[in-house]
This record gives C-alpha cells, structure tokens and sequence, in this order.
C-alpha cells in the first residue's frame, strides 16, 4: 500500500518546499484538492520542485470548469512533471456547483461519464490527429485547428482518477477511469460491501480488471505524541465527520451501519439557525461513530491498523488528521506501509 499526503500539509506559503520535504521523506504522491484554491496552480508548483513523487488533483471540480480547459492544464501538467501527474476529477454537490460556481447540473453519473469521453476524445486528437467529433448531451467538442493543438510530448495524457461515494459513480470509475478517489467519509464496511462491488460491476462491463485501476482513500485517523494533541486531533475529526454525515447524499454510509437517524439529526441542525450548530453536530459523533469512520491509535500504531483495515482493499492511503501534526509524526506509518521506489512511478492506465 502507498502513503499520500497533502500538498497542504504545511500550508500555502512554501508548497514546493513542501512537496520536496514529501518526496524526501519517502511519500509516494502529494495532492492537492479544491477546497479554498486552486489545485492547479499549488500542482504546478509541486511537480517543478520534484522528482519522483507523483503529484495529483483530488480534486478539482469537474463540472465547474469546460473539458476543453481541464484537458489543456492536464496536458500541460503532465509535461511538466514529466508524467508524474494524475488528473483527479469529482463532482462537488449541486449547491455548490449551481450556486457558488454559476454552472448547470444534471445527473452527475451521467455528466461525468460524458465528460470522461470528452477529455479523451480532446486528447486523441492531439496525439493522434484524429478529427475532433465529440457530439455529447451536455458537450460538443467539433473544433480543433493546429493553432490550438499543443505539441506532443513523450508522456501523453494524464491518468483520469474519479471520486465516487455512490454505486452509479463508481461504476462510472470502474469502467472509464484509471483511479477510484474513495471519499474520507467511509468504513472499511462501506469498502468492501458497497464501493467495491459497485466498482467491480464497471470493470466487467468495461471487460477490465481491478488492476487496471488504484483505489486511494484520504482515510481519518486520530493520533497524536500527547493526550492535548489526540484531543485535538478527535475534536477536529468529529466535526468533519458531523459536517459530511449532515450532506443527505453522504447518507447511504451511516445507513449501512444503522445510524441513518444521526444523519438526519445532522442535517436539522445543519440548516437550523443555532449559534452553535457546528459544535453541537460534533458532539453527536461519539466514540463507536469516530472509531469506526477513523483509525484511532498512537502514532506507532496507525500503520499496522491501516494495514489490518484496508489492505487488499485499497491501494494508496493517506492520514486525513486535521490536527496539524508534524510531518515526523506519520514517519511510523511510512515505515509500515513501505516507501516506494526511487524511479518516478507509471502512470500508464
């Protein structure tokens, strides 16, 4: 299993020193999401600091931006990480995508799969020359002259990885894409009993095989040198449980475990006018909802417990922790799940 971390691990001020203090350590990939800036940018900045470690989105917001833009600045990235890049789409939900982006939504299975189509059909005719003809229901791609094309390069185009929480979406990942982006707020239940089959279903109607395809999971985990930072660690990781299980498509999750009722309990107080919403949210995640959504271990510990949860059932793991721990903490769990090879890793999917 290889070990991810976030390009943010240190903040935004030095991300390439970042990125390289990452590589040095051993990590095998560093991304950055979409959350208060762009991953782009803090991308670009990570692959011309670096050598070997993988750089990737996870994620940018598809439906916010044209294919026709992400496949440029894919392309463009790929080149100058020298292959290292990985193109990490998602959805983000329809609130955000009407109302704080100004896009249209639709079905986002459906959506995405078009995109999909729609970034490889951009790239095949760049690489190859064939004629730009991508007719879709939400994109027309028809024009493409050589003013516009971007010269080849060695490495071709990025590997497309999808987020995905439900079964429609996964199988979308399993049959197009070269990557699953597990979302944080899952079980290793979850895992196995819904993610896994659905993504299964994709690969064989796709007539592929699950090697075809790395399943990352940015996984909760509560640690810390001393009972203040643990605390800190619990008390961050609760809210982000809270904030997540309060979103009705997040829901099938808690269901799987009998806790649809604190789901909807979540959701009221998440659009009530309470002061103190966000706080009492947190408070609803007790110890049982913690332990099962987050490794909950001493920092020696957490390698070996993601490992007994997850190995076999995802390939590349990283500590979502939000306490804002050293990088030194997680030396442990580098040491558990093995540094990766010195030669920059294939991303041929």
């Amino acid at each position: 299993m290889l070990l991810d971390a976030s390009l943010l691990t240190a903040g935004t001020d030095d991300v390439a020193g970042t990125a390289r203090r990452l590589e040095e350590r051993g990590y095998a990939g560093v991304w950055a999401s979409e959350v208060a800036h762009d991953p782009f940018l803090l991308l670009h900045a990570a692959a011309l600091s670096t050598e070997r470690v993988q750089v990737g989105s996870a994620i940018a917001v598809a439906f916010a931006r044209s294919p026709m833009t992400v496949a440029y600045t894919g392309y463009d990235l790929q080149r100058y990480s020298r292959g290292r890049f990985v193109l990490g789409l998602g959805t983000q939900v329809k609130a955000h995508v009407e109302r704080r982006f100004s896009m249209p939504w639709s079905s986002p299975a459906a959506r995405m799969r078009e995109y999909v189509g729609a970034l490889r059909a951009i790239w095949a005719s760049w690489e190859d020359g064939t004629p730009l003809r991508f007719r879709g229901e939400h994109y027309q791609h028809t024009l493409m002259t050589p003013t516009f094309t971007p010269p080849r390069h060695e490495w071709g185009p990025p590997p497309v990885h999808l987020a995905a929480v439900g079964p429609l979406m996964t199988r979308v990942a399993g049959e197009l894409c070269d990557g699953l982006l597990a979302h944080g707020f899952t079980t290793e239940r979850y895992l196995r009993e819904r993610t896994l089959p659905a993504l299964q279903e994709g690969l064989e109607t796709a007539g592929r095989s699950r090697a075809e395809v790395q399943v990352s999971l940015p996984g909760f985990v509560v640690s810390g040198r001393d009972d203040a930072e643990r605390t800190r660690a619990a008390d961050a990781v609760r809210a982000q449980i809270a904030f997540y299980g309060s979103t009705p498509a997040y829901r099938p999750v808690l269901e799987l475990h009998g806790w649809g009722a604190l789901g909807e309990e979540l959701h009221a107080l998440s659009t009530s006018r309470r002061e103190d919403k966000w706080e009492a949210m947190a408070a609803l995640v007790d110890d049982e909802v913690l332990g099962t959504f987050a490794v909950v271990a001493e920092p020696g510990q957490v390698g070996p417990e993601v490992l007994r949860r997850f190995e076999g059932v995802v390939d590349r793991f990283s500590v979502y922790s939000g306490a804002g721990l050293p990088m030194e903490v997680w030396d442990p769990v580098l040491a558990a799940l093995g540094r990766p090879p010195l030669e920059p890793p294939s991303t041929a999917g």
